[in-house]
């Protein structure tokens, strides 16, 4: 399994519709090869700062499947016009967690 982490930095003042619209965007990805869940998380002490997580399958169900997808161009258009700047995205994986 693999965490896709988008560090989004939206404009200033749009943070409720940005959140309403990845809530739109939620039947882009359940569209998704390779798709297992996401959380979008607001950062406290800079409000318009947001983490995406998702997980995938594999790191290809995200770089290719889903990039290369109608659901990709669906998601960028609904947040797109909210950010302030490209996201800055990177893939993890699970080494250890305190339920094992």
């Amino acid at each position: 399994m693999i965490t896709e982490i988008a560090q989004i930095d939206i404009k200033p003042g749009s943070e409720k519709d940005f959140e309403a619209a990845v809530a739109r965007a939620r039947a882009a990805f359940g569209r998704s090869k390779g798709f297992h869940g996401f959380e979008l998380h607001r950062s406290i002490e800079k409000p318009q700062r947001y983490r995406l997580m998702v997980k995938w399958e594999t790191l290809e169900n995200h770089t290719v499947d889903f990039r290369g997808s109608e659901s990709f161009a669906e998601w960028r258009g609904l947040v797109g016009p909210y950010f302030a700047s490209p996201p800055e995205v990177e893939h993890t994986e699970t080494v250890l967690t305190s339920a094992s």
